[in-house]
């Protein structure tokens, strides 16, 4: 008997602003930005990606290119893809990081 598989695609969980949410927290977790980059191409998939092109005024090749494992891309279109998206980026301390004061 033959098992088939089919390829798992995280864009087809993310259904609800919670789950985006979610998602991108976990993927910048690390702060691998090869990771945060990655997970923001899915939640672009999860969405219209003509759409996003229009609002950010990048080409969706462009944004496909940028956001995936072979991209680099700037905190500038970073910026606008997460505009676009209804996303807010914000920084948080590290709690390892934090050194009390003397």
């Amino acid at each position: 008997m033959d098992v088939t598989f089919s390829r798992y695609d995280p864009a087809d969980f993310l259904k609800s602003e919670a789950d985006i949410a979610a998602y991108l927290d976990a993927a910048a977790e690390d702060g691998d930005t090869a990771v945060i980059a990655a997970a923001l191409g899915d939640v672009v998939r999860a969405r219209n990606l003509s759409k996003l092109s229009r609002d950010t005024g990048l080409s969706r090749e462009g944004i496909y290119k940028a956001l995936s494992g072979e991209g680099n891309p700037s905190f500038a279109t970073i910026g606008k893809i997460a505009d676009a998206l209804g996303l807010r980026i914000s920084f948080q301390p590290n709690q390892q990081a934090i050194t009390p004061a003397p």
